[in-house]
This record gives structure tokens, C-alpha cells and sequence, in this order.
């Protein structure tokens, strides 16, 4: 049974540019503008008429946007929960900017030695985020920790846990990583490593949507009957101030946005787009977190109630639910 019909996240991608190299991810070898300032508000405008209460300021990397303090600012202005994930090299330099403009701020970090987590992303940033915490912590900030899961990385959990999430009283969000066109990130985890994050997210301070290991154990969407509800609970909006459906991992169709995004979303042609989410060719198996995770959110079935009590734990403890009663 469908609980809410209307879009409630927006994935603004405000640059494809990254002074990162991540090897699970392809977005920085994209040419990419930047959005500009009028566009922002005036898809801001419309986003809320559309109902969407969450916007996701991303990229890239958000912080090479000279605006985006902004940005995130104008939106939590307007009511909207606002999140951002950054690799912290340049999050020092906007930290005050940023203040109290930012409801979930994420701090990327995938290991707990310094040379194990610069290498996979391609740059060294490890330092940036440990200073990273120290300043957000300074500014009275509340961070968390953004761990993205492959199988190389798993016994690294636990040390980021204790050494770094734990002492810093910071909550550590489990990412189980995925593949998307010809983004490899190696052996899938097995059943076994599943339960263990499973296990491992019932932890004190620790965020696992339970619905996501239910997925990758039921081998994915599945075109026949597809769970994934990506362009009708999320909205993408590229650089180029497109409207890019279903998704930006598949982006078939990208739709110029020219001040109208409201009638946009709601004409024939996107209509057409929104009724092939979760059952286009390259839909199966996929395990998109970006996308599921507000599929979940809409729908009752048996991922709605996985992903209830991990939801409500989050929220709870980061106070955003305060914020939602507010807008």
C-alpha cells in the first residue's frame, strides 16, 4: 500500500567536479558547470509546492561550490531538512559558513589507518577529516561518520567505531557499497558479512538501514516486481539545471528544467519516465541506497518495517525529528 504519492527528497547535485578519485565511483571523471543561485531558489520554490521535505545538496564534491553555504542555508530557511556528505578537504575552510545550516552532515571515511583510507579515495584526506571533526565539534556541530562498506574494508568497522565515531560522540552511518554501470566494487559480501553488519548496526550510536541488507539477500530489485520507487519519491537535478530521470546512476532521460520544474515533474513526458522506475533492463538486481532508501520510506512491505526502527533510531538521535514537526 502506497502511504505518500508525492516526491520527498531532492538529490541537487550542485557540481559533478571532485578533488577526490574514489575507485567505487566514476562521478569525478564527468566535465560538469556549476548550478547558479537563481535556479537554486527558484527549484526550491517549486520543490516545495511538489511536497518534498528533504534536500540533498551533493555532487561531486558540494563544498567546491562557492556558494554552497547558500545553498543549504536558503533551503533550511524554507523549511527543508537539508543533508550533505563531504570528504572534508575542504569542509575547514566553509565550517562557519555552514553552521546550523546543514540538519545531517556526513563526514566521509572508510577506514580507520590513514593509508588505507587515502588510498581508496584517491587523495589524501584523512587528516582533513579527523580536523574536520575537531572544528565541526569546535562550531557545536554534529557530524557523522559515513562509512562506506566493501568486503576488503569490513574489519575496519569495529576500529572507526571505537577509535573515532565513539570518542567523538559522533553517530556512524553504515554504507553497504554498490555497483552501477561499470563502477566495479569488488566481491559482493556474502550472507555471513551481512548478518554481521546487521548485528553491527544494532549498535549504540550506530545507523543501518536494516532494509538494505534484506535487499542485497533478496538479490535486488527485481523488474517483475521492483521495489525501487526512484523517480516518484526523488527528485535529481543535474548541474546543468536538468530534471534527469528515473535516476542519475541510469539518467535515460534528462529534461531541461527553464523555471518550471513543477509542471515538469507533472507532464506526459516525465510521467512516461516515472512509470518505468524499478522495471527498465538495467533495474535488476540494483541495490542503489539513494534510491531505496526513500522507496522504503513510502510504501508498506516488508522493507518499510526493516527500515522503520533504524529510521526512527536516527532521528531520534540526531533531533531532526524536531525539525520535521516544525515545517
Amino acid at each position: 500500500m502506497r502511504l505518500v504519492r508525492h516526491p520527498v527528497l531532492c538529490n541537487y547535485y550542485v557540481t559533478y567536479r571532485c578533488n577526490a578519485r574514489c575507485s567505487f565511483c566514476d562521478i569525478w571523471e564527468k566535465p560538469s558547470p556549476y548550478i547558479q543561485l537563481a535556479d537554486v531558489e527558484q527549484n526550491l520554490r517549486d520543490l516545495k509546492r511538489l511536497g518534498v521535505s528533504v534536500v540533498d545538496f551533493t555532487g561531486g564534491e558540494p563544498l567546491l561550490h562557492r556558494q554552497i553555504h547558500e545553498f543549504v542555508g536558503l533551503a533550511h530557511d524554507m523549511g527543508f531538512i537539508t543533508t550533505l556528505t563531504t570528504n572534508c578537504l575542504l569542509y575547514p575552510k566553509y565550517a562557519e559558513k555552514l553552521r546550523g545550516k546543514v540538519d545531517m552532515l556526513h563526514f566521509s571515511l572508510d577506514a580507520s589507518e590513514k593509508e588505507v583510507h587515502d588510498k581508496g579515495r584517491g587523495v589524501a584526506c584523512y587528516d582533513f577529516v579527523l580536523e574536520s571533526i575537531r572544528v565541526a565539534k569546535e562550531l557545536g556541530e554534529r557530524p557523522d561518520i559515513l562509512f562506506t562498506v566493501f568486503r576488503e574494508n569490513l574489519p575496519d568497522l569495529e576500529a572507526v567505531y571505537r577509535d573515532i565515531a565513539q570518542p567523538n560522540g559522533l553517530m556512524l552511518i553504515i554504507n553497504p557499497a554498490f555497483e552501477y554501470n561499470s563502477v566495479e566494487t569488488g566481491e559482493q559480501l556474502s550472507s555471513a558479512e551481512l548478518d554481521y553488519l546487521s548485528a553491527f548496526g544494532k549498535k549504540r550510536g550506530v545507523y543501518l538501514n536494516e532494509a538494505f541488507i534484506q535487499l542485497r539477500k533478496d538479490g535486488g530489485n527485481h523488474v517483475a516486481a521492483p521495489v525501487c520507487r526512484a523517480a516518484s519519491t526523488t527528485l535529481v537535478i543535474s548541474p546543468s539545471n536538468e530534471l534527469v530521470v528515473p535516476c542519475y546512476h541510469l539518467g535515460e532521460q534528462k529534461f531541461p528544467i527553464e523555471g518550471r520544474l513543477h509542471d515538469l515533474y507533472h507532464s506526459p513526458e516525465v510521467g512516461r519516465m516515472i512509470a518505468l522506475e524499478g522495471r527498465l533492463p538495467q533495474c535488476e538486481g540494483c541495490t542503489i541506497n539513494c534510491y531505496m532508501q526513500p522507496s522504503f520510506a513510502v510504501e508498506i512491505n516488508k522493507y518499510f518495517w526493516q527500515a522503520l526502527p533504524s529510521t526512527l533510531k536516527y532521528n531520534v538521535q540526531k533531533g531532526t525529528w524536531k525539525r520535521m514537526l516544525t515545517r
